[in-house]
């Protein structure tokens, strides 16, 4: 597969704070990445960057094998669908629908109205009149129908309840089949997106922490639980991540991979072995301790 994105050492500063700090990955075509992590973590930041809203201060991008800067060719095969999105107040929903036609070469406008139909928008309503979830679920709806090679969701369904997220999930996965393309969410509910993210990228105070297939983290997590004589040793040299004492008892929560072998051998040992959720290991991962190195497969 081609590289869509790729970044060298990308580091953002504003005086001394470093926003991203020494960041390095690349995205390929026709995936779907999670760009996950906390609030303030870096990540928006490296989205203005990949997508040519921001200058970084040092290191390498480029996008499509070019620099995004004054580009367009690599800027007209974006989408970025920011949380803020800003329409002029004039706008009414149709006229967004229809000025994105000249915005991204292969939009389809049959799609974008199906779509408006589905999430059941006023299509003369002034863009400036909309709640916030309608808001969203125009956004959603010109990232879905921009069919852009790059399209960056970042936070898109503010406001959109649970039967709204879920359209959004099942229209993004029947395109994505359909249109094969490279899909960025970033997103705080990570476990309602955790089934077909492909490849995972958190970022924690401004640093690539975790930068790994999807399907190789799931399972690669466990918390142990049991007496804390028995938890100790066992869990010894391996990756804790996570500790929680309960008096006598204790639960740990670790990372790496496991053997037939060990896991038969906690069981023998009384100790309970549950699978930890991507957000909950998201979670462990940055709880406000130092950046660690990035863990790569």
């Amino acid at each position: 597969m081609g590289k869509v994105v790729e970044l060298k050492n990308l580091t953002k500063s504003y005086g001394e704070v470093k926003a991203v700090n020494q960041v390095s990955f690349s995205m390929e075509e026709g995936k779907i990445y999670g760009l996950l992590g906390r609030n303030g973590a870096g990540k928006t930041t490296i989205m203005h960057m990949i997508t040519a809203q921001l200058f970084p201060t040092s290191g390498e991008l480029s996008v499509f094998g070019e620099t995004p800067y004054e580009n367009n060719r690599v800027l007209s095969q974006l989408c970025f669908i920011k949380e803020s999105q800003k329409y002029p107040d004039i706008y009414r929903i149709i006229d967004v629908l229809e000025i994105s036609a000249s915005f991204f070469p292969n939009w389809d406008h049959a799609f974008a109205l199906s779509l408006a139909e589905q999430f059941r928008l006023p299509l003369k309503r002034r863009m400036k009149k909309l709640s916030r979830g309608m808001l969203s679920s125009v956004g959603i709806i010109v990232g879905l129908a921009s069919r852009a090679p790059l399209t960056i969701f970042d936070e898109p369904y503010l406001g959109l309840d649970a039967v709204a997220r879920n359209l959004f999930y099942d229209q993004l996965m029947e395109d994505y089949a359909n249109h094969p393309r490279t899909i960025v969410l970033s997103t705080h509910l990570i476990d309602e997106v955790s089934s077909f993210l492909e490849h995972v990228l958190v970022i924690d105070n401004g640093a690539l922490i975790l930068n790994e297939d999807a399907e190789s983290l799931r399972g690669r997590a466990f918390t142990l639980t049991g007496l804390k004589t028995t938890v100790e040793p066992f869990i010894t040299g391996k990756k804790v991540i996570h500790q929680e004492p309960f008096g006598n008892l204790i639960s740990a929560t670790v990372m790496g991979s496991w053997t037939t072998a060990e896991r038969r051998e906690a069981v023998e040992l009384g100790l309970e072995l549950t699978p930890v959720s991507l957000q909950q290991l998201i979670i462990h991962l940055t709880n406000g301790k130092p950046p660690r190195k990035a863990v790569e497969v």
